[in-house]
């Protein structure tokens, strides 16, 4: 069983940073796409960040020029470093990978949109 667990959340006053991070864990065989996605009150949950199992990134418009992934492959760990935060930033933030597992008798399975719970981003003066 996987399981992807946000964390680095919280507060923060218009123009701060924080960084959130989610760790995989579970019977992941190889970890491919990973992703940020966040859902402000009464929006759609929304596309940030997608990066790739090499570290490739493409961006949200967003987010460009503020907002900067990466991960550690070792740790299977993905961060999300958010400077000059605004308000409208606000809101749940969901990491989401896309990985494969080692099934019975060693057979790999691709498993695809796997999501974490989320962690909580306000911007508020």
């Amino acid at each position: 069983q996987v399981q992807l667990v946000e964390s680095g959340g919280g507060l923060v006053q218009p123009g701060g940073s924080l960084r959130p991070s989610c760790a995989a864990s579970g019977t992941i065989f190889n970890l491919n796409d990973m992703g940020w996605y966040r859902q402000a009150p009464g929006k759609q949950r929304e596309w940030v960040v997608t990066i790739s199992n090499k570290g490739v990134s493409s961006y949200a418009d967003s987010g460009k020029g503020r907002f900067t992934a990466s991960r550690d492959n070792i740790r299977k760990t993905v961060y999300l470093q958010m400077n000059n935060q605004k308000s409208e930033d606000t809101g749940v933030y969901y990491c989401k990978a896309d990985l494969t597992i080692l099934g019975p008798r060693g057979k790999i399975i691709a498993q695809k949109d796997n999501w974490g719970q989320g962690t909580q981003d306000t911007v508020s003066s």
